[in-house]
């Protein structure tokens, strides 16, 4: 038996370290660096490999994660849309590797795309004007907290609570508490939308503003939208828009025709750019004409065919260097350019399709309806991870699970507008054999993947970030 059978068994799922394979000792020797003695080696271990070896290692290693590539991604509000390649290209272009700290003279046709990109996003959400500044979803709603709380010390009103649903996503209520508001958490109605009674009863003077997404996180438009922001307004605060959505309304209704003063963009959510890994984001805020002078600095503007940065009046100041993440946003506007007003427009249209045909051929109760871009199924009385890990023994990635709380044993789910109707078909057949599924299968499941079920809470509460802690427990 070899050193991997010892330790793992005959769980051919396994694939060896490299250093498994081979742990040669490479001498280093006279290296002559000025370095301090405790930084320096006189021996390194390393790999002794031919390169088949190696690209074999790393393929086999891709083939064990779950991808976009692989598959379809439903979860639910995380929208992991399908990034066409066409949009890497794009950012791999060398001309894009251009150092930000260049002057803006030398800098006008990056420039010009930051300004493009502006303009875009302004006009797709019903906004005055944008920043491109925030790195993240949740860094936006962050800024666009900061703004509104920089609109209303302006104005000499001292505001202390934000109101938020209880069914919106949990960065809303860090963003606000983050800001320094006192947070107010707003019960759904039972339609699933948000009950005017108990905005009415929870909007005061302390008020700074509501954070609402609408679509809201089951996949129902807030008809009363109208009305909610009168309320709002009516109490001197502010209406902000969770971007987490849009792909249910591009091209076809703009928060800011709703009555929303500020709100973020998810561009990995919506226009395609990547979503998760720990790489870089982008979250731009747009806001209307009488909070722009409060957006991040320096912005972009134009004159005359002249691109320049300035600093808007009573910024809130920098939340990023430069103009926030460059390629990604790069990427969003090459997505934006390529579909124009009527590939925005169809995207829209066929995640909605989408959403809905999918909840269709799920044999499984959903509450609420009609639905946009997402639903929330619910397991009943199984739990929703068991139906998950389920899920996974029929190649597919499982939706969201757990949440939104107010629908017991949630699954939410969101198609996207990339997945065909093969896939959909899929995605259904998956999701009625886990919820047909008997006891015993659904608690021993997932059985056909690389890693099997895991204690995720406690992964995520004590992570091991190296292979050498589990050597070490060993």
């Amino acid at each position: 038996m070899n050193h991997d059978q010892a330790r793992y068994g005959d769980d051919d799922r396994y694939e060896p370290l490299l250093s498994e394979k081979d742990d040669t000792s490479v001498d280093v020797g006279e290296a002559g660096s000025p370095l301090p003695d405790d930084l320096t080696r006189d021996d390194l271990s390393l790999p002794s490999l031919a390169e088949p070896e190696v690209a074999r290692h790393y393929t086999r290693l891709s083939q064990m994660n779950w991808s976009v590539e692989s598959g379809p991604y439903p979860l639910g509000s995380c929208t992991m849309k399908y990034n066409p390649s066409f949009a890497e290209d794009v950012a791999a272009d060398p001309n894009g590797a251009v150092h930000p700290d260049r002057s803006a003279e030398s800098l006008q046709g990056t420039l010009e795309v930051l300004y493009g990109l502006q303009d875009y996003l302004a006009r797709i959400g019903g906004m005055d004007a944008v920043t491109l500044q925030p790195p993240a979803g949740a860094a936006g709603e962050f800024t666009g907290i900061l703004v509104a709380k920089a609109y209303h010390e302006a104005n000499g009103h001292d505001r202390s609570e934000v109101i938020v649903p209880s069914s919106a996503h949990g960065t809303n209520f860090a963003s606000a508490a983050m800001a320094g508001y006192d947070v107010v958490e707003l019960p759904s109605g039972d339609d699933g939308r948000v009950d005017l009674e108990a905005l009415e009863a929870a909007v005061s003077d302390d008020t700074a503003a509501l954070m609402l997404t609408n679509p809201n996180t089951v996949g129902l438009f807030e008809r009363d939208i109208a009305d909610i922001a009168d309320i709002v307004h009516d109490a001197g605060g502010l209406l902000y828009y969770d971007g987490a959505n849009l792909n249910a309304l591009l091209g076809r209704a703009r928060p800011g025709d709703m009555g929303f003063d500020v709100m973020h963009y998810n561009v990995h959510k919506t226009f395609a750019t990547p979503h998760g890994g720990g790489g870089p984001g982008a979250g731009p805020v747009g806001v209307t004409e009488e909070l722009a002078p409060f957006l991040p600095s320096p912005r972009v503007r134009e004159d005359d065919g002249h691109y320049e940065l300035f600093e808007p009046a009573e910024t809130v100041g920098k939340v990023h260097g430069y103009q926030g993440n460059w390629l990604v946003l790069l990427k969003a506007y090459a997505y934006i350019a390529r579909l124009g007003d009527e590939g925005l427009e169809d995207a829209s249209a066929k995640a909605v399709l989408n959403a809905n045909y999918l909840a269709e051929q799920i044999d499984c109760e959903i509450p609420y309806g009609p639905f946009h871009h997402e639903f929330a199924a619910t397991a009943g009385d199984r739990d929703a991870a068991d139906v998950a890990k389920a899920m996974l023994d029929h190649g597919v990635h499982p939706p969201t699970t757990k949440w939104p709380e107010f629908v017991p044993e949630a699954m939410l789910t969101e198609p996207t507008e990339a997945e065909s109707l093969d896939s959909l078909e899929d995605l259904a057949a998956a999701f009625n054999a886990a919820f047909d599924a008997d006891a015993a299968e659904l608690e021993s499941a997932p059985s056909k993947t690389t890693a099997r079920r895991i204690d995720q809470a406690d992964a995520a509460r004590n992570p091991r970030l190296s292979w050498r802690s589990i050597d070490a427990e060993e």
